[in-house]
């Protein structure tokens, strides 16, 4: 098997565990939190994948594949201009500011772990 199809068959199976992942995260969190929640997940997985030693199928698999599937700057990206286009500019300011930050803690949480792991 050549390289570049192995690599985009790991994608693949990774995206499609990322896409049913988000799927049952979406059936069990309400609104913007589902959107939240995968991007914060996703942000500490790849922190973890980038840090460890997991080597390069794991990270195709699980990092690109994966995280790529699971989490959505688009759904985020939507979910401000909505709230922007309703005129709640308070809360866009919040969900925006909030989930980037909570995003950027998670990566350092998953590089702090990762960084023990590897």
């Amino acid at each position: 098997m050549t390289p570049s199809l192995l690599s985009a068959l790991l994608v693949g199976v990774g995206g499609m565990a990322g896409a049913v992942s988000r799927h049952t995260v979406d059936q069990r969190v309400v609104g913007k939190w589902s959107t939240v929640t995968v991007n914060v997940l996703g942000s500490v997985a790849l922190g973890f994948i980038v840090t460890a030693s997991v080597g390069d199928a794991a990270a195709t698999l699980a990092g690109t594949g994966f995280c790529g599937a699971f989490t959505t700057f688009s759904s985020f990206a939507v979910g401000v201009a909505e709230l922007a286009e309703a005129g709640d500019y308070d809360t866009a300011a919040r969900y925006a500011f909030g989930t980037l930050l909570a995003a950027l803690v998670g990566v350092a949480i998953g590089a702090a772990a990762g960084g023990i792991v590897g």
